[in-house]
């Protein structure tokens, strides 16, 4: 744990020397605390913009970001959903600008690192905070620094029985939890640890595992299982794909429709009930009406995607738009990609969602999962990896609206863009 007591270890000579502090201290505060957190950042982002060789528009995966900052502006013109249209891009806006601003700090292999262990460690509070409210009736508000940092912690979980710890809702905990997986999965199987720093690394893994399972979040629990090949590497998946699908078999057959009553039987006596009811539903069925499912929400999105598709309605449009259709309130798509089109139109959604996802297939491109590419370590693939489940969690789900989430996915988003830059690229930054 030496590495982390020098704060000022490992810092990227492109980066400065308070930016990197901060920096650092942005990312152990985050779970905690998204206000003394993110002032933090605003400091780093301030000092990362500050003495660069290059401008922002002289690297290309900036020019969609600016295209769709335009175009977000002129949506919120004549938004249907009025001032919080403009409310709606302080969600991206200053984003666009922090994941040019964060990258000098998480340039190196070593930065990112370091970085990833001071997420890891911040999350501690996440899930002793999430224990504690399930297992020993733990309840907020907790004051901490003369009531800088508040801690709201849900008698029983947010829903009922379910852990969110810091979180307002189970999922956004879940989410969390899945994102930085990954992370503790590459500090536990690093090469070189001690004994005693291995046994620490396995009680956070073990706390991170615990924790995730009772969000009793089916994204969650698919994140769980699909870190686990991507951090490792390609050279194991001769044996660990295999190993996974017969461990998952049981799982499906208890899940699936039309299968045979004793196939089925047997592997419900197998699989926790908690967990194959929870993953067909069958808590919820019958007290959920149609218009409060995902396709149902997703169904109006579309339709309303098709009667304003290039400016959108403005942020936020959704909540206001679905009770009208269907006389039920949801606050947003459950998906990203939806959700945006609905409030900014398809271009702006395109601008956003390609770059993101070229970034992903390009590092892969470049061998980020190959074990034997030196230019990649495991924290490395476990970015990537934390990246892309961030990516697919937004497919069915929107926690990028708490904010300690959608920070956090930026950064990650700079990181990548970090693992792409050729050696020429990375002396111009400096």
């Amino acid at each position: 744990m030496s590495f982390l007591l020098s704060i000022a270890d490992g810092r990227p000579v492109q980066s400065s020397y308070i930016g990197w502090i901060t920096f650092q201290l942005g990312l152990f505060l985050l779970p905690s605390t998204a206000f003394l957190s993110g002032l933090l950042f605003l400091i780093s982002i301030y000092l990362g913009l500050q003495n660069r060789n290059t401008s922002f528009l002289d690297d290309f995966w900036n020019w969609p970001f600016t295209l769709a900052t335009c175009l977000m502006i002129v949506s919120a013109i004549d938004a249907y959903s009025g001032w919080l249209a403009w409310v709606g891009l302080a969600n991206w806006l200053p984003f666009f600008l922090a994941f040019w601003g964060f990258q000098p700090y998480l340039i190196t292999t070593r930065a990112r690192r370091k970085c990833s262990l001071w997420l890891l460690f911040g999350t501690i509070p996440v899930f002793l905070t999430g224990l504690g409210q399930l297992w020993w009736g733990w309840e907020g508000p907790w004051q901490l620094l003369g009531g800088l940092i508040v801690w709201y912690i849900s008698p029983g979980g947010e829903p009922i029985g379910r852990l969110s710890g810091l979180f307002d809702y189970a999922n956004i905990a879940g989410a969390w939890l899945v994102l930085i997986w990954p992370l503790s999965l590459a500090a536990l199987l690093q090469s070189g640890l001690s004994r005693v720093n291995r046994t620490i690394f396995f009680v956070l893994a073990i706390g991170i595992v615990t924790a995730l399972i009772l969000t009793d979040s089916r994204n969650a629990w698919g994140g769980l299982i699909l870190a686990i090949p991507f951090v490792l590497g390609s050279i194991h998946w001769i044996w660990l794909l295999p190993l996974l699908v017969l461990t998952l078999l049981p799982v499906v057959f208890a899940v699936l429709p039309g299968m045979p009553n004793y196939l089925q039987t047997w592997s419900r006596n197998l699989v926790p009930e908690s967990v194959w009811s929870r993953l067909n539903d069958m808590r919820y069925t019958q007290e959920r009406t149609l218009a409060s499912t995902r396709l149902s929400q997703w169904k109006v999105a579309i339709q309303l995607i098709t009667e304003k598709p290039w400016f959108g309605w403005g942020a936020a449009a959704f909540s206001i738009l679905y009770p009208l259709r269907t006389g039920q309130w949801h606050g947003h798509a459950h998906n990203l990609p939806l959700e945006m089109s609905v409030s900014y139109g398809l271009p702006v959604t395109l601008l956003v969602a390609i770059p993101i996802l070229a970034m992903l297939i390009s590092t892969l491109h470049k061998g980020i999962l190959n074990n034997s590419n030196s230019n990649f370590n495991i924290f490395d693939r476990a970015w990537w990896t934390g990246s892309f489940i961030l990516v697919v969690l937004h497919g069915t789900d929107m926690p990028f609206f708490d904010s300690r989430l959608n920070i956090a996915g930026w950064i990650f988003l700079a990181g990548m863009r970090c693992l792409l830059f050729t050696s020429k690229e990375i002396e111009k930054i400096d």
